[in-house]
């Protein structure tokens, strides 16, 4: 098994080429400075529920204990609207914006009008380059309508420097914004990758240097933490087996090196290094690093989010988040800390049952894409023929720009009444229905369903139909072979519901248990930096992280 000692640490020390640090918990300190932060760093660990931060949260002994041992806790956060995945939670972070301003409504989206034959848009790639696919293309932040907090303070001092480090090129791109300076992601064995056409740099050589000296060793696994141990027995799901693993594999394996905890030490390793070499907080002007640390949601998906595997994960994630946070400390910067998630996360539904849930189910192939598509096609007296495009058994559906306006209306008619009738379906909303919703405001936990399909709504990208499955319903079908075996995406607070910690060193230690936004997170960080962003261009509000008297907010 692999020695208990972070790896980030052990990682960030060849990239800088200095002593490793023994990890110590920092000295508690009277008061936070009334100086804004020198550097903000701001931390997306994908799939992180509010419900997986929860339930491990007694046993943190590293950099989560000390952002929910010192800071400030908002246990109830929200990324608020409904269609939570990786794309539109990453844009609302440090935007202070929601899908409907930022335009990034999910991870994929469909432009019938497209001149190519792929009419599958992703949300981080640029279409306009000649034989760009949703599947192969050159990432770009093209889709994202809003600046980012990145951008902001770049317009105000373009002395800024701007960094974003990921697992993901869409969390890098959402998170860094269109003006950063430095936007890298893990893009396969080679290492970290970034825009076309952009020369790597010293550090990144290095940084693929010590993970390809990484990945050619095996890894025997990590030990089980004793808070995993109840957590060890096999589940069956289709023909995978989860439940039992420690992340083990063999020399060279890139997959079981990406959904492992080793690819978030290897970013945070990263992040750390480049802070370091570019002397981020530094200089007189406040800087900005994101961090997408992208395994937790690997893992999720791989696994489930309640085996062995997401207990390691989790604690591997607090060990690696400590050694990290030594080293910022090491350095002497005056920084302040954002930790969130992209959105929550479902387990899957046959460990479900095994654990008190037998009304948990996997959602009926009559629902996925191609099964629907035929089903109204006949309903609508149109059999054999393309009349609804989705790319999955939820979320947007488009109705084909070939149909008449007679065909369409038979369509929508036979789609509403079929989707609606059907016990895995909770509603259907058409497209005029949503866009004759106001945007929603106050407590996101008290929103209707169809406040939060506002919150995603574009009007230029969102679907003609949005389609919302019951809860405790898994959007991945039971198949004879299964890829991942959980995934998320729905309005329910199992995936709406997230973590959104700040810490500076000094502050005062709160508690705030009622609902927050994640698009409140960009006031607030503007807030501490005194820069001024105008309340309309962003959907949130200042967080005042003062306990007691005062007010971060300026107010």
């Amino acid at each position: 098994m692999l020695k208990r000692v972070a790896a980030a640490l052990l990682l960030a020390t060849a990239l800088a080429g200095t002593a490793p640090v023994v990890a110590q918990s920092p000295a508690p300190a009277t008061a936070a400075p009334a100086t804004p932060p020198k550097l903000i760093v701001a931390i997306s660990v994908d799939q992180f529920s509010a419900d997986l931060f929860g339930e491990y949260r007694q046993y943190y002994s590293g950099g989560l204990k000390r952002l929910t041992a010192e800071g400030a806790v908002f246990p109830r956060g929200y990324q608020s609207h409904a269609a939570t995945e990786t794309c539109p939670g990453h844009s609302t972070i440090l935007t202070g914006s929601r899908p409907s301003r930022t335009g990034i409504i999910a991870n994929n989206w469909f432009d019938l009008d497209a001149k190519r034959e792929d009419k599958n848009i992703y949300c981080a790639e640029d279409e306009t380059q000649p034989g760009s696919s949703s599947d192969k293309y050159e990432a770009s932040p093209l889709h994202l309508k809003v600046p980012t907090l990145g951008g902001r303070m770049k317009a105000a001092n373009p002395a800024t420097r701007v960094v974003s480090v990921a697992g993901k090129d869409r969390a890098a791109i959402m998170m860094g914004g269109a003006t950063a300076d430095q936007v890298w992601w893990l893009g396969g064995p080679q290492g970290y990758v970034s825009y076309k056409g952009i020369a790597t740099p010293p550090l990144v050589a290095k940084v693929n240097e010590v993970m390809a000296a990484r990945l050619a060793q095996p890894n025997s696994g990590f030990e089980l933490p004793p808070q995993c141990v109840a957590k060890d027995f096999p589940v069956q799901a289709g023909d995978r087996t989860v439940g039992t693993g420690r992340f083990a594999r063999d020399a060279g394996d890139y997959k079981g090196f990406r959904i492992s905890p080793e690819q978030d030490a290897m970013t945070l390793a990263f992040a750390a290094a480049a802070i370091e070499s570019m002397q981020l907080g530094k200089q007189a002007q406040s800087d900005i690093i994101s961090i997408g640390l992208s395994a937790t949601d690997y893992v999720g998906h791989t696994y489930g989010t309640e085996g062995t595997e997401s207990c390691i994960q989790v604690d591997r994630l607090d060990r690696e988040l400590g050694a990290f946070f030594d080293r910022l400390d090491k350095d002497g910067i005056d920084y302040v800390v954002v930790l969130t998630a992209d959105h929550g996360g479902h387990d899957l539904p046959e460990r479900h049952r095994l654990n008190a849930m037998p009304m948990e189910q996997r959602v009926d192939m009559a629902l996925t894409p191609k099964a629907l598509n035929k089903t109204i096609a006949d309903k609508a007296g149109l059999p054999g023929k393309k009349v609804i495009w989705s790319d999955g058994p939820a979320g947007d559906l488009y109705f084909d720009k070939g149909l008449t306006a007679a065909q369409r209306a038979r369509v929508e008619a036979e789609a509403l009444k079929y989707l609606r009738a059907h016990p895995q379906v909770q509603t259907v909303f058409t497209k005029a229905e949503i866009a004759a919703t106001p945007s929603p405001s106050g407590p996101p936990e008290s929103w209707s369903l169809i406040q939060e399909a506002r919150a995603s709504f574009y009007p230029a990208r969102s679907g003609d139909l949005l389609l919302l499955l019951k809860p405790r319903v898994m959007s991945i079908p039971e198949q004879a072979t299964m890829g991942s075996v959980a995934t998320h995406g729905s309005p329910w607070d199992t995936d709406r519901r997230v973590p959104i910690l700040f810490w500076r060193k000094g502050m005062q230690h709160f508690e705030q248990p009622l609902g927050v936004e994640t698009v409140d997170i960009l006031p607030t960080l503007a807030a501490l930096i005194k820069l001024p962003v105008p309340q309309d261009q962003i959907d949130g509000r200042c967080l005042d992280l003062v306990a007691g008297n005062g007010d971060s907010c300026g107010k």
